[in-house]
Order: C-alpha cells, then sequence, then structure tokens
C-alpha cells in the first residue's frame, strides 16, 4: 500500500472484512533534474511539494552528528 509512519487511513467494514484506504496522497518521490539556470545536478519533488527553507534545514542538520 506504500504506507509510512503516520500516514492517515480511512477504515470501513465491506463483507465481514476491514478495508483500510489512504485518505491523502504523498507527493511524487524526488528525483534529481538539471538547473537550468546553473546545470548542476538538483533534487526536486515535483510541482505542488512543500518548499523546503534554509531554516528547515538549518533545523534538520542541528541533530545531525
Amino acid at each position: 500500500m506504500n504506507l509510512c509512519t503516520g500516514d492517515l487511513l480511512e477504515a470501513r467494514i465491506e463483507a465481514e472484512r476491514i478495508v483500510l484506504i489512504p485518505k491523502k496522497k504523498r507527493s511524487r518521490r524526488g528525483r534529481i533534474i538539471k538547473d537550468p539556470l546553473t546545470g548542476l545536478p538538483v533534487l526536486t519533488a515535483g510541482p505542488g511539494a512543500p518548499k523546503l527553507t534554509s531554516k528547515q534545514v538549518a533545523e534538520i542538520l542541528a541533530d545531525f552528528p
């Protein structure tokens, strides 16, 4: 079902079975593309993905050994 910890599910009972359906589709997987400005490879999550700010990166890396 391609589920991760914390994914929300809808639970139904159908014909004496429990059916779980993901409530929200996750954004697509990231992929490496060529930046049109620099020509360097960059990671993209695709259109509609939330932006990752420099502040968020700094917070993530603060706990990194």
